[in-house]
């Protein structure tokens, strides 16, 4: 194994491990806001999926660009959803009937 692969793979075991504590630390009631906004915040992670679609040039970083942006795209849409159901359950009854 390359040094620069040892330490990026060292890197995002770190990163696993803080997110981890992080998240652990969030009551319950605080956990489905924080991760809808989180979630949203994916579209970075796909204009970075789709920018690193632009320079690859192997099938292999092809295909994981794709998977890449097709999870990033269910995040950001997920994230979206979650945060519509959570502020609906904010809104009146009368306001509710007039939605559906």
């Amino acid at each position: 194994m390359s040094s620069e692969l040892l330490a990026n793979l060292g890197l995002f075991v770190l990163a696993l491990l803080v997110g981890f504590e992080v998240i652990s630390k969030i009551p319950a009631t605080l956990h489905t806001p924080m991760m809808s906004g989180a979630n949203s915040i994916h579209g970075v992670v796909l204009v970075g999926a789709i920018l690193i679609a632009g320079v690859v040039d192997s099938p292999v970083g092809y295909i994981l660009t794709f998977i890449a942006a097709a999870f990033a795209a269910m995040n950001v849409v997920g994230g979206y959803v979650v945060t519509d159901r959570m502020l609906g359950m904010f809104r009146s009854r009368r306001d509710r009937e007039e939605a559906k």
